[in-house]
């Protein structure tokens, strides 16, 4: 029996939601064990990070990673969604603003901060979506955040109310919160008007393929995933044995040739993922096991 299994990289399109993508991935590969790292809203395009089958159980890897855009932020605007896909709110003059003014606002912006999330977001609050209440007409308490932006650069374009921007930020960051904030402590208002995810963490849009490319390389049968070693490759590495692997994938505890207080991912003599175990005492116990890549062919 084939089992898909691994990771996928996939370029979004602008228009369909993070869902929309698991959805058409499951339809390709017949597997309804499919989940994402990080959602993109419908108007971003780039770097999704989709797990498949029992690799869904390494999602939280990826969740993690610091992430990095480009994209267009609007000056002179505002909209309540704080994007593109809002509904304009104010307009101001846009005011004469140089590349200097700009990079020494937006550097006077880094670092670890708090950051409280929009009204329109998919963040749940008691159960609902933000941007269902906000439909709705309801505001209500968000608490702060800690995020951190590691760079931040703005290029002029041919419009003088359009910049381009390059960020690399903590998981977590509203993008278009960080921009309606800039534009802010440049005397006036602003909207992402078109953002981008070109990487997270190792992984970068580059290497994705987009849905139609993907779905084409399913129908010819070709390889269309990622070991699922590709989710972990952040952490320190420990060989095990055969005898060791078996026992893991039991969710028995092992003694390794290892040591920290971290988790480690714990591989194959072929370099497969075993499993990711942590420190119990003396011994690994697994956390997170993954099944034998020699009896499951990949997708």
């Amino acid at each position: 029996m084939t089992t898909n299994n691994g990771l996928l990289l996939i370029d979004k399109p602008r228009g369909v939601t993070s869902h929309d993508v698991v959805t058409r991935v499951r339809k390709a590969l017949n597997e309804q064990r499919v989940g994402h790292a990080g959602t993109l809203d419908p108007m971003a395009t780039g770097l999704l990070v989709v797990a498949v089958g029992p690799s869904t159980r390494l999602l939280r890897f990826a969740q993690s990673e610091t992430k990095r855009y480009s994209g267009i932020v609007t000056v002179g605007v505002a909209t309540d969604s704080l994007d593109a896909d809002g509904e304009v709110l104010e307009r101001r003059d846009v005011p004469d603003l140089s590349r200097d003014q700009v990079n020494d606002a937006a550097r006077a912006m880094l670092g670890p901060q708090q950051q409280t999330p929009p009204m329109v977001s998919a963040l749940k609050i008691n159960g609902r979506r933000l941007h269902a209440l906000a439909r709705e007409g309801v505001e209500v308490e968000r608490a702060a955040r800690d995020i951190t932006i590691d760079s931040l650069s703005l290029e002029p374009r041919e419009s003088p109310s359009e910049w381009s921007f390059d960020i690399t930020c903590s998981v977590g960051t509203y993008v278009r919160v960080v921009l309606f904030d800039l534009a802010v402590r440049l005397g006036t208002i602003g909207h992402l008007s078109a953002l981008r995810r070109l990487a997270s963490g190792p992984h970068r849009v580059d290497d994705a393929a987009t849905l139609e490319v993907f779905e084409r390389r399913v129908e010819r049968g070709d390889a269309t995933l990622l070991a699922p070693r590709a989710f972990v490759d952040q952490l320190e590495t420990v060989v095990v044995t055969e005898d060791e692997a078996k026992r893991l994938r039991h969710g028995q505890r092992v003694n390794l040739d290892a040591s920290g207080d971290a988790e480690i991912a714990a591989l194959s003599e072929g370099g497969a993922l075993v499993a990711v175990v942590r420190p119990r005492g003396e011994s690994w116990q697994p956390t997170v096991v993954m099944p034998d890549e020699e009896t499951s062919d990949r997708g």
